[in-house]
């Protein structure tokens, strides 16, 4: 089951990263553009936040079902934020990675209670640049691209 949820959590964050870049740049491209909202726009907002609360729940599925919990009882919290490898996928990686999803949540929310376009779009662009910024931040890079 370990390997499944972990194969499943690889593969979805590659979506998750592809539809975060295609609505962040779409916001970024159309604020400085002076472009205005369209349902596009709500529907590629909306689906990254789909995408990301999905992979979310993966995440938390594997992080329960990893061996690499056990290690939490074995050498407590002390030696875990002593080792980096450790650190990254007890700690970290979960613990920024919540963060993202939740600034995506709170962007999409506050972008919808605008009436006007370039809030809406500048919502947007603020709150998905700063969560994609910080799902890049902790990637653990060399398991993933290795």
């Amino acid at each position: 089951m370990y390997e499944t949820v972990k194969t499943l959590h690889s593969y979805w964050a590659y979506l998750v990263l592809l539809v975060l870049i295609i609505a962040t740049v779409n916001a970024i491209v159309k604020t400085l553009g002076d472009n205005e909202y369209e349902a596009s726009d709500f529907r590629k907002s909306l689906f990254t936040l789909i995408v990301s609360h999905i992979q979310l729940l993966i995440g938390l599925a594997l992080y329960f079902v990893s061996p690499r919990l056990q290690i939490f009882s074995e050498l407590g919290m002390g030696d875990i934020m002593k080792d980096s490898v450790n650190r990254l996928y007890l700690v970290e990686h979960p613990l920024i990675n919540i963060v993202a999803v939740a600034l995506i949540t709170i962007g999409y929310s506050k972008h919808k209670k605008k009436r006007i376009s370039k809030p809406k779009l500048k919502t947007i662009a603020i709150f998905y640049s700063i969560a994609l910024v910080l799902f890049l931040s902790r990637i653990p890079w060399s398991t993933w691209l290795g």
